[in-house]
């Protein structure tokens, strides 16, 4: 397993811009492909974006296309969200996980049920 803390959440006015962070323990982090779901209150978790192993491909909820940018530095063993153009709707405790993909099956990038290694999260609240 490898461990994973989030930060970077906060208060927000609606159009503004947050970065998250993901980091992750362990000297395996280049095997692993990374992913940030969100909840909001009430809710179920759902799919935000992805990145897999090598970076040279990423995944994005249609609710945030052309809004957050995922990447990763496997050399400091980071994973960050950069959020833009944030609005109320994306209020929400934003999750990192991630999980080894030894079959590079698409569909698995966004299901939850496949990451098996959670952080414990990080509150982004977007004012109106």
């Amino acid at each position: 397993q490898v461990q994973l803390v989030e930060s970077g959440g906060g208060l927000v006015q609606a159009g503004g811009s947050l970065r998250l962070s993901c980091a992750a323990s362990g000297r395996t982090f280049n095997t692993y492909a990374v992913a940030w779901f969100r909840q909001a209150p009430g809710k179920e978790r759902e799919f935000a974006a992805a990145i897999s192993v090598s970076g040279g491909n990423t995944y994005y909820a249609n609710s945030v296309k052309g809004r957050f940018t995922i990447s990763r530095d496997n050399a400091k063993n980071t994973v960050t969200l950069q959020m833009n153009s944030l609005k109320p709707e994306d209020t929400a405790v934003y999750y990192c996980a991630a999980k080894r993909l030894l079959r590079d099956t698409i569909s698995y990038y966004y299901t939850k049920s496949s990451y098996d290694n959670w952080g414990q999260g990080t509150q982004v609240t977007v004012s109106s």
